[in-house]
């Protein structure tokens, strides 16, 4: 009998990869080895989880079986190998030490909002953790915004310097406790503090919570401008029902019309500003609370500036304690945006925020936990039934796009604009936070500081650098200087519309060829001109370009951006040649003086300072101005924005745009000059704009599925910034699955330029075999 029981024992080791680290894993892996009966250990280490289980044969089967099935909310396992080896003799069940030695490849999890658990003892009045704003546990709090290093035990975290409690580490050492092994675990006794500071860092108030969650609710209530210190930079933040509150803001913060983000106390005052689906609830609520964009209601109680001529608000409910605390303290909803100057990275320490929001806030409201890195607030919607994001940093970096092959390991450093920054290695890109326009000497401090974190966390040393084909990006300039230090490391230059079909066929894991649409403003052809509106049959290793927007010489390059009303001047003057210039009654061409009519007529003639490009972004600025709707841009995208919010959903019809060959290129091009002229002639026959503007965006939709049978790939990929336009995705989508195609379309990364990094991931490693 002896001898039979020892022939059914049996003891596995397994190798575990994913988000299995600061999600209570070791802990779910103790209480269901002590559950079973199994024996053995559980411990951390730089590439995952490690463990041996060791019993009857049946009970660890169904321990294996079970740990795949009953993983914590945030847990994922992207791959498990299981070994058999010969009984140890082990009696019960331990975690062990992390290990500190091997390679880190382990993945590390975002920072994650409050979970209902924890708020409820926030509000718990007779609760250790009443009113505390830095309570969490193993299913939420801050994560990658405090990691050092891997592996992520708390010594390796900004909460080293916090001894915990005698109360605290009894939770910690707790195996039936939800804070087992939390390693943020802290309460009003040993862990971090708020402190008030006023305008110019002078202390206020220091340790009492209650006081000062009023007077910051106050100070909002007033109409002032209040910086608060969250999880990975702060906020700035103002009543969003006052146009005067909101005016301020602007006017400090230099930001005259971009739309606000709001924050709500819950999702009950959600619904009293915006419509609020089943699958946006769901968004808004979940473990990454990103910024959630919704239609606004007619009535909605906020500040009509908040979203100048926008029908959309962007809406986000608390994430931490803090502002669960601060929200319920104002009863209304705040203008929550990013702690910063336009174009600059988010305010991550105190002290630099007091120096570098002089004069925009009011109040400082700080805590003296250290923040690691900075991590903006994400940005999402739903789009085709499915959650998609816009903008990807907290609650969802730096988690790994898995892909379908082993890669090497390559460096990406991204784009120019909504720049993020790109690790690959194994089957896993590592997709950096948000880091924003690289136009400024702080943008790129930070895209520095980002790559230099990357690279130290995870112990890389990159086989290639891949970076954008432009050569005055300051990424590319960047990534000459690294591949100059580190031989190597060569660098590999990556069309920049390739990378964007690359990053969207990568996160949907196809293998194989497809036909992308890559619709966006700009991006560096490698016959020197812009591209902009393509249409790029190939996969990873590489692409033909099989068809283009039209190109069309814009008068001022870069300014054109900035002024709508020249890419209409140059859209006209194509369509009517110089006839253009005496269409006066058109907003565009009356927008400019005599004076400033004859100097674009003089460089549209002569080509000087005309750059030709086959922009799809500024085709939609041009159809916008236009339309009256917007002469100068006050932002990125306004104009495509105004067009968008001005199309009737209701229309159908489209205009003509013909598929001919393209002179300049020998190409298959999409002629919009016949959309153009037939516009004018509405405009000026009295149709009114919304119907003009819906006809656009159906004109394209029906040009994607024209190029697309020509073209005969099965598979249609949609990304560039222009799929941020609701209508023209969701149209474009419609019509090519109508047609018998399949449509692939992000949801892990942005379809703009903060999905460029994966995609060139992707192009460099296929192109090192």
């Amino acid at each position: 009998m002896m001898q039979l029981a020892e022939q059914t024992r049996t003891r596995v080791r397994m190798q575990i990869r994913g988000a299995v680290q600061g999600v209570g894993f070791r802990p779910f892996v103790y209480r269901l080895a002590t559950e079973l009966g199994v024996g053995g250990w559980v411990l951390n280490g730089p590439g995952g989880v490690t463990l041996e289980a060791e019993g009857d044969a049946g009970v660890v089967e169904r321990f294996v079986v079970r740990l795949r099935c009953e993983l914590p909310p945030a847990a994922a396992i992207h791959e498990l190998r299981e070994e058999a080896l010969e009984p140890a003799g082990y009696d019960r069940f331990e975690i062990r030490v992390s290990e500190r030695a091997g390679k880190p490849t382990a993945v590390v999890l975002p920072d994650l909002a409050t979970c209902d658990d924890c708020l409820r003892e926030v509000l718990d009045r007779a609760g250790r953790r009443h009113g505390y704003p830095f309570t969490n546990c193993t299913r939420c709090g801050p994560r990658f915004s405090i990691i050092r290093e891997l592996p992520y035990d708390r010594p390796n975290t900004t909460m080293a310097g916090f001894a915990m409690c005698p109360a605290c580490g009894a939770e910690y050492a707790d195996p039936a406790d939800r804070r087992f092994h939390a390693q943020p675990n802290a309460c009003p006794v040993c862990g971090p503090r708020l402190a008030l500071w006023d305008a110019d860092g002078a202390v206020l108030s220091a340790g009492h919570t209650a006081g000062i969650i009023q007077a910051a609710a106050g100070a909002l209530e007033a109409g002032r401008v209040v910086a608060v210190k969250g999880l990975g930079g702060f906020h700035l933040m103002a009543d969003a029902r006052s146009r005067a509150a909101v005016a301020l803001l602007r006017q400090r913060k230099h930001r005259p019309r971009k739309p606000l983000a709001v924050m709500v106390r819950d999702v009950e005052m959600a619904r009293t500003l915006c419509a609020v689906g089943e699958e946006a609830e769901a968004l808004l609520a979940g473990p990454e609370a990103p910024i959630v964009l919704l239609r606004r209601l007619g009535d909605a109680p906020v500040a009509a500036n908040l979203a100048p001529g926008n029908p959309t608000l962007g809406v986000m409910l608390p994430s931490t304690p803090l502002h669960h605390l601060l929200l319920r303290a104002c009863g209304f909803p705040v203008v929550a945006t990013s702690g910063n100057l336009s174009e600059e990275p988010i305010c991550t320490d105190e002290h630099e925020a007091v120096t570098r929001l002089r004069g925009i806030a009011d109040l400082f409201v700080v805590h003296d936990r250290p923040i690691e890195r900075h991590v903006d607030d994400s940005v999402a919607w739903v789009l085709c039934g499915e959650p998609r994001l816009l903008r990807r940093a907290r609650g969802y970096a730096p988690l790994p796009v898995r892909v379908s092959r082993d890669l090497p390991p390559v460096l990406a450093v991204g784009a120019q604009l909504k720049n993020t920054v790109a690790l690959g290695m194994g089957r896993q890109v590592f997709v950096s936070q948000h880091i924003g326009d690289l136009e400024t000497a702080e943008s790129q401090a930070a895209f520095e500081r980002v790559i230099a974190d990357f690279l130290r966390l995870y112990d890389a040393h990159p086989a290639a650098i891949a970076h954008d084909l432009h050569p005055d990006y300051p990424s590319t300039r960047w990534a000459a200087l690294l591949a100059g230090e580190t031989a190597d490391a060569p660098r590999v230059a990556v069309q920049h519309h390739h990378a964007h079909l690359a990053s969207c066929l990568a996160e949907n894991g196809a293998g194989g060829t497809a036909l992308g649409l890559i619709w966006d403003g700009t991006g560096y052809g490698p016959d020197g001109t812009i591209w902009g509106g393509e249409f790029l049959a190939g996969d990873a290793r590489g692409y033909v370009r099989a068809a283009h927007l039209l190109p069309f010489a814009l008068p001022g390059g870069d300014a054109a951006i900035r002024e709508p009303r020249r890419s209409a001047l140059a859209l006209l003057r194509a369509a009517y040649g110089e006839e253009a210039f005496g269409m006066g009654t058109l907003a565009p061409v009356a927008a400019f003086t005599p004076g400033e009519l004859r100097v674009m007529a003089q460089m549209l003639e002569t080509g000087f300072r005309s750059t030709p490009m086959t922009s799809m972004g500024r085709l939609f600025d041009g159809v916008a101005a236009l339309l009256g709707l917007c002469q100068r841009s006050g932002y990125e995208g306004e104009a495509a924005m105004a067009l968008e919010a001005a199309a009737d959903p209701h229309v159908h019809d489209a205009y003509e745009m013909p598929v001919i060959t393209c002179a300049e290129t020998g190409l298959d091009a999409l002629d919009w000059r016949p959309m153009i002229r037939r516009m004018v002639a509405d405009e000026w026959s009295g149709v009114r704009v919304d119907e003009i503007a819906a006809r656009f965006h159906n004109t394209l939709a029906a040009a994607a599925v024209a190029v697309a049978a020509r073209v005969g790939e099965p598979r249609v990929a949609l990304s560039g910034g222009c799929f941020q336009n609701r209508l023209l995705a969701t149209r474009t989508a419609c019509s090519l699955e109508n047609a018998g195609f399949r449509v692939l379309m992000h949801r892990l990364v942005p379809p703009n330029d903060g999905g460029v990094s994966l995609g060139q991931v992707a192009v460099a490693a296929a192109r090192l075999g």
